[in-house]
């Protein structure tokens, strides 16, 4: 059934575009605006999904240059999270044409603040977490081989296997709340870790030959949007080209001058009047 409906919806845009064509590219004199049709490249959205994810107990990775000061601290509190990567990988679904399965996984930059006494300030450590995930969405089909003059170490980009590209858009993760456990009272596989180059380079020492007498967990909470996408040939309405209707702003001038032009932030001091209903 979504192969026919599929099928339907394709030909419906054939059937579109030969009419625009029809009417665009012989009567631009008679259609307004528009100048004419052209054709385009454009990566087209075939499915998405969005998720509100509330991630617990995540465990906290330290390198041999922090961990031992978590292992002496008093006292742990969250301060703030940040997503540094997500890497994805992309399979067919088998028997499920046009399907495609996700696996994601997240890398998330956590400071925590750590005090060593109740009357010490506190020292800001880094760590690093990971989640993994897994969606199905609909790709559509595609056999064919990609090949651009955007070179990638000495060759030419290129998808070989015609894969759908998929895209996550994140929200500022919320870091909820952490706490903190002896190493012994957690199973062993819990003491082990393995982070890719590209993270570890973030942080100061290594994660390698780490062993740590106390583990953090945190929470988190994130909202994420999964897209898969298609390069597609598309005809579209060109009204006339994108000409810059503003001059670019001069910054050599004198810098209390330009901070004279800038109005009063009222609404920063001072509530909204409108009502929310």
């Amino acid at each position: 059934m979504l192969d026919k409906n599929f099928e339907n919806s394709a030909k419906s845009s054939r059937n579109t575009g030969e009419s625009m064509s029809n009417t665009f590219c012989g009567g631009a004199k008679n259609s307004g605006n528009i100048r004419e049709a052209v054709c385009i490249n454009a990566d087209r959205i075939y499915d998405s999904c969005g998720d509100k994810d509330c991630l617990e107990d995540l465990r906290v990775f330290f390198t041999d240059a922090t961990q031992p000061i978590i292992d002496e601290a008093y006292l742990v509190k969250p301060k703030s999270v940040e997503v540094m990567d997500v890497v994805m990988s992309v399979e067919p679904v088998p028997f499920h044409k046009g399907f495609y399965s996700v696996d994601m996984t997240f890398y998330f930059s956590v400071t925590l603040s750590v005090y060593s006494s109740p009357l010490s300030s506190a020292t800001e450590v880094m760590g690093v977490c990971t989640f993994c995930k897994k969606v199905v969405l609909f790709g559509s089909e595609g056999s064919v081989k990609t090949f651009s003059n955007i070179q990638n170490e000495g060759l030419s980009s290129s998808n070989p296997q015609g894969l759908p590209k998929v895209t996550v858009q994140i929200a500022e993760p919320m870091l909820l709340s952490s706490c903190s456990k002896e190493c012994a009272d957690i199973a062993s596989e819990w003491c082990s870790c393995s982070l890719p180059n590209s993270i570890c380079s973030c942080f100061e020492g290594s994660f390698e030959n780490v062993l740590p007498q106390k583990n953090i967990f945190i929470s988190i909470g994130i909202f994420s949007i999964v897209q898969m996408e298609r390069q597609v040939q598309m005809m579209v309405p060109v009204y006339d080209y994108c000409i810059p209707e503003k001059e670019c702003t001069n910054t050599s001038e004198n810098p209390c001058d330009v901070f004279k032009n800038i109005e009063f932030p009222i609404n920063e001091f001072f509530p909204s009047r409108d009502i929310d209903n």
